[in-house]
């Protein structure tokens, strides 16, 4: 016998998202183009209001346009950044209700930044390795303030993805960074640390500057293996880390 398949009642609004989805894909409205007023839809698809502000919100949280009161949805101009931005509340709720998506996303940092510093030092131009280097003593100068020094830290992992020359890897650390503010705070502003990772940054601003590709993944490597067995050490031993 034959399994019954029911079919399934479609919402109004979900017709109405499959629509103006084609329309911003085939690129009738273009990114940074209005769409048309809500009451302009509701004339074009023969639909209530209600259908029309679902199909929009749905929409705005997917990221494809952005609603503004008292002006028409825009298309969303695309940027690594946004998606990031998109995904970043998810992100952290799955960090919070999962034992072991930390661990994962550490794992995942390690691997990615590693093999930006091997790009970096492949495509380093002279001023990039001066501003790496601005940035290091930023935060060298930041030693003495814990939470301007977690700023720095941050804008030196962001600088050395800036380095890469490609404009995905900056966003990705940024989201990185806030997605696990919590734990990196632990890391960078633990007791005596800070010495630490200032002589690590400077390893791999070292190795990116002989364009060492090789010696640069190594010591961004050797950085963020040690930065994790730091907070499973903290973490274990019941000391405060935020």
């Amino acid at each position: 016998m034959v399994s019954p398949e029911p079919i399934q009642r479609r919402r109004l609004y979900e017709d109405v998202l499959e629509r103006l989805s084609e329309r911003i894909r085939s690129g009738e409205i273009a990114p940074g183009e209005q769409l048309p007023a809500e009451r302009d839809l509701m004339e074009h698809y023969g639909v209530g209001r209600p259908a029309i502000r679902e199909a929009l919100q749905s929409l705005e949280r997917a990221g494809i346009i952005e609603i503004v009161h008292g002006e028409r949805a825009r298309v969303v101009i695309p940027t690594a950044d946004h998606l990031m931005k998109q995904i970043g509340a998810g992100a952290q709720h799955l960090l919070r209700s999962s034992p072991h998506s930390l661990e994962h996303l550490k794992g995942a940092r390690l691997f990615l930044e590693a093999g930006m510093a091997r790009l970096a030092a492949a495509n380093a131009t002279d001023s990039d390795i001066e501003l790496l280097r601005k940035r290091l003593e930023e935060q060298r100068a930041a030693k003495d303030d814990p939470e301007e020094f977690l700023t720095r830290d941050m804008a030196f992992h962001r600088e050395l993805a800036r380095t890469t020359g490609n404009p995905i890897f900056p966003a990705i650390v940024e989201a990185l960074f806030q997605w696990a503010r919590e734990y990196y705070r632990g890391i960078v502003r633990a007791p005596g640390a800070e010495e630490l990772t200032l002589e690590e940054h400077q390893k791999v601003v070292d190795a990116v500057a002989k364009r060492d590709g090789e010696a640069a993944a190594k010591a961004m490597e050797n950085h963020l293996t040690r930065a994790n067995a730091l907070y499973k050490s903290i973490e274990g031993s019941g000391v405060m880390v935020s």
